[in-house]
């Protein structure tokens, strides 16, 4: 989903424009511990489909790692410097954006497509935004099952 997206710490270290900060808001939210109480809330309404008690804690942690507020997993550091280089993805691939994305608008994916040497298809989910597995759950689901016949 939005291309080619892998976390790099030092990038995230520096800021973006404040027009795209501004859409990046839920980031420094989840950072706090009211962050997590709202999103445990939210997690609350749909648990029956994660069935894990850790769900919050490693997602509220993903976000304070993203912004170094909280530490990686340091048997992993060689995998994340590998990562941080940005690797060609070789298997087959279909990217998705959803055309009402406050954070990461829309693209044609060209920006990325050099990232992907296997065979790539691009696609805008119309009347979907950030989270496509939750707002265009049959579009979604159909692309995973797309990619894994090519």
């Amino acid at each position: 989903m939005n291309g080619y997206l892998i976390t790099n710490l030092e990038p995230n270290r520096k800021p973006l424009p404040p027009a795209i900060e501004h859409g990046w808001w839920y980031q420094y939210y989840f950072a706090t511990d009211r962050g997590q109480a709202g999103y445990d809330a939210t997690y609350d309404q749909t648990a029956a489909s994660f069935d894990n008690p850790d769900h919050v804690s490693i997602v509220i942690h993903n976000y304070r790692w993203r912004l170094s507020l909280a530490p990686g997993e340091s048997q992993y550091d060689d995998m994340e410097n590998r990562l941080s280089a940005g690797p060609v993805i070789s298997v087959p691939t279909i990217t998705l954006d959803g055309d009402s994305d406050g954070v990461a608008p829309a693209t044609d994916g060209s920006a990325y497509a050099a990232k992907f040497s296997g065979k790539r298809t691009h696609r805008i989910i119309k009347r979907a935004g950030h989270n496509l597995p939750r707002e265009a759950p049959q579009a979604f689901v159909h692309a995973v099952v797309e990619a894994d016949s090519y």
